[in-house]
């Protein structure tokens, strides 16, 4: 039992030195920028245990990304208060489980989803926030609208009376040039711009960088920063984040 128990106090105290330098390194990467608005910091939880992801909520995190619905669904009870966002691919037979659930859904990659969304929504007499997945690097491994196709994307489901487009989501591939977060900070402004006053009074969210490249991505105008391994560590989480 002491040794479980010394072994639970490192780390949470290992999760307690990321979550410092993290923020850290938002701070100094948001100098760099010389942006005054705000970045939110997302911990990605899957397959993090709820004392984990509680002791980042205790530490300051105030906003939870889950992949998973079934895992979400297990674990939901035992969190501390958060927002929680869901980021992961989403079937458009598992809408049902979490529409209620969560007040973002970062995945949107395709009509079919975003109706599905919007239908679930209205039968809850919600809004439901959504983020359209860019593949901005035109990956076939990938899911996302192409870049190319992303404006008239979003003008359609800007139509959509239960789904509010909050933003774009995009994961670049590894070692992407910057070239690319560039383009997708300009396609974020191009249709925040050409949208209408209300849509574009809402189009406010670039959920964009993970634990590898949170740095550049806050300099091409992130808004959300999605860290798993970054702050609960390697071998305890193993996903994308």
């Amino acid at each position: 039992m002491d040794k479980l128990l010394s072994n639970t106090q490192t780390s949470f105290s290992d999760i307690e030195e990321s979550y410092k330098r993290i923020c850290a390194d938002i701070n100094r990467a948001m100098a760099d920028a010389g942006r005054t608005d705000t970045v939110r910091l997302m911990a990605v939880t899957k397959t993090v245990d709820p004392e984990r992801i509680n002791c980042a909520i205790g530490l300051g995190i105030d906003l939870l990304g889950e992949n998973r619905v079934q895992e979400f669904l297990d674990k939901r009870d035992s969190y501390e208060p958060a927002e929680v966002h869901f980021i992961g691919g989403l079937q458009t037979n598992k809408v049902k489980y979490i529409i209620d659930k969560v007040t973002m859904i970062h995945s949107v990659d395709s009509m079919r989803l975003a109706e599905e969304i919007n239908r679930r929504a209205g039968q809850h007499d919600k809004i439901m926030d959504i983020l359209v997945e860019v593949n901005i690097g035109e990956e076939d491994t990938k899911g996302g609208i192409a870049p190319a196709d992303v404006k008239a994307f979003c003008e359609d489901v800007m139509k959509l009376p239960n789904v509010r487009l909050r933003g774009l989501m995009t994961i670049p591939p590894p070692d992407a040039p910057e070239e690319l977060y560039a383009r997708m900070q300009q396609l974020f402004n191009d249709i925040r711009d050409a949208a209408d006053k209300e849509s574009a009074a809402h189009f406010d969210t670039l959920s964009m960088g993970m634990s590898g490249d949170y740095a550049t991505a806050i300099r091409y105008g992130s808004t959300i920063i999605r860290i798993g391994s970054g702050l609960f560590g390697y071998r305890r989480y193993n996903s994308m984040a």
